[in-house]
């Protein structure tokens, strides 16, 4: 068995002269403790050494992505050439299979072959006539460096440094632009303080003032290419009635200057978010997808960086940015903030205000997803920023309206909101079958009447429903004036004398008892 070993000097192939060895790798490393023990187990067979620092870059970098380059092709080629029949054990599987499928050699890896490349590294200046130890060390320091320098300058795009940098600048730009804005408004104001109600645009504002000077200039002054024709008669109506103060033509030349560095800065801010953009799609595209550049970059910037910024879970995102409402809140014992930074997410802005936690709650959690899925994938793409994106705005309409587009599972949906906003019909009790008292009539209650069903009715108007309530009590109130005319006029049998007895008492005895005496005395 023949075994492929590389090192920063160049590529070596030894022979393994007792394949038994591998079987019993636990006692291996006493075969390489010298190295005239270790030259009885393996024996080099060829060496093919490094040109210079470049060679060996390009080598290692084809080697790191399990490729074969041209110099190792032709080297197992000659060896292999002596002897086919033998197999090839590498260290790296995927460099198998690259040289099995290009050169039809058949190659071997496994843990009793790393655990041999380990005793032979141990070894390998003995091993290797003519490489010294010192040598070796001053090469694989210059591999390394050489290494890392050619991953930063491979992908340069994955430097999240720009970004904290440039939306940190475009913050400092855009207080800059705020203060020389007012400042001018003030300044110029002295002299045609109606310009500054008229035009509440900063940018059409400071390029009217360039065109223009001085107020009388207004009225022979193309503003077209500025200002709309309504605005543009307004600002010559004002100036010829306005009441500012007179300027020197050294003053207007200074507020001109302060004009031009306005613009300046204006034209560099548009260039440095046309930077920034591009710098997130390249380096977070997903999380830009969710939140936007400017949001996302503002993340990042507060994080430090997006590998830390993946680092934190969805609860802390999505809290970033209010630190003090926070520890305030704690120390308070209120209630805590909903949202940081990303209450200008598109999103969120969107929502009313009584679901605004609840979608900066799931959007932190996608954008949690996004930062680690950009920060930590191999193959950045933003097939999944754009499907979280979807389902975060059907999931917001859903919310915001309170009903489902889909087909399936609407009546269960439907039924939950019913549960919590209230039925949409309620059902009117019949109070005119609760009468259990006896009937004082000879009529008898006729068995096969049957109360009527209760009747459900859709509450569309309280003013509705009160009228019909109180027309059924208008009726139930006739018909019970009407069963007591007609118990006065029938006559009973002895029964309702003895009720009226019993609802007489004693003052009905004591009338009798007087009609008596009266009697008797008359009688007498």
């Amino acid at each position: 068995m023949l075994v492929l070993f590389e090192t920063s000097a160049g590529y070596a192939v030894f022979k393994l002269l007792d394949e038994q060895k591998l079987q019993k790798v636990d006692n291996l490393f006493e075969d390489f403790e010298s190295s005239e023990k270790a030259s009885k187990v393996v024996q080099l067979k060829n060496f093919l050494k490094f040109a210079d620092s470049a060679d060996a870059l390009q080598g290692t970098v084809t080697l790191n992505e399990g490729k074969l380059s041209k110099p190792l092709k032709k080297l197992l080629k000659k060896v292999f050439a002596e002897e086919a029949h033998e197999k090839l054990a590498v260290w790296d599987a995927k460099l198998g299979s690259t040289i099995r499928d290009k050169l039809g050699i058949q190659c071997v890896s496994n843990t009793a072959v790393g655990e041999l490349m380990r005793c032979i590294k141990s070894q390998v200046e003995g091993l290797i006539p003519g490489l010294q130890e010192k040598e070796l060390t001053a090469m694989s320091l210059g591999l390394g460096h050489n290494l890392a320098r050619y991953k930063l300058k491979f992908s340069p795009d994955k430097v999240d440094t720009m970004i904290v940098q440039a939306i940190s600048l475009l913050d400092d730009i855009d207080k800059e632009l705020n203060n020389y804005v007012m400042r001018t408004r003030e300044w110029y104001g002295w002299h045609f303080p109606e310009l500054g109600k008229i035009i509440t645009d900063n940018t059409a504002y400071i390029r009217t003032i360039m065109a223009m000077g001085t107020r009388e200039k207004a009225v022979n002054t193309d503003f077209s290419e500025i200002l709309p024709e309504d605005v543009e008669e307004k600002v010559k109506e004002a100036a010829e009635i306005s009441m500012g103060s007179e300027i020197a033509d050294e003053d207007i030349l200074n507020i001109h200057h302060l004009c031009d560095q306005i613009i300046e800065l204006m034209d560099y801010r548009a260039q440095l978010n046309e930077y920034l953009t591009n710098r997130m799609a390249a380096i977070a595209p997903n999380l830009t997808i969710l939140v936007g550049e400017l949001i996302g970059a503002r993340l990042i910037a507060h994080a430090g960086s997006l590998i830390n910024l993946a680092k934190h879970p969805a609860s802390t995102i999505q809290i970033l940015g209010a630190e003090k409402a926070l520890f305030r809140a704690l120390k308070t014992r209120h209630a805590t903030p909903k949202f940081g930074m990303l209450y200008h997410a598109q999103l969120v802005s969107q929502t009313s205000a009584k679901n605004k936690g609840k979608v900066s709650r799931m959007l932190a959690a996608k954008a949690a997803l996004a930062c680690r899925y950009d920060a930590l994938g191999e193959e950045t793409t933003t097939d999944m920023g754009i499907n979280n994106r979807a389902k975060l705005a059907s999931r917001v309409s859903l919310i915001e309206t309170g009903f489902s587009d889909r087909i399936s599972g609407k009546g269960k949906t439907m039924a939950r909101f019913e549960r919590y906003e209230g039925p949409s019909e309620v059902k009117q009790y019949f109070a005119a079958a609760d009468n259990t008292l006896p009937s004082s009539t000879k009529r008898k209650f006729d068995e096969s009447f049957e109360a009527p069903a209760a009747k459900k009715i859709k509450i569309e108007d309280d003013g509705e429903v009160t009228k019909e309530k109180k027309k059924k009590k208008k009726h139930l109130v006739q018909e019970v004036k009407t069963e007591a005319e007609e118990a006065v006029e029938v006559k009973t049998e002895p029964e309702v004398p003895e009720m009226e007895t019993e609802a007489q008492g004693p003052s009905s005895e004591k009338k009798k008892k007087k009609k008596k005496k009266k009697e008797k005395a008359e009688d007498e």
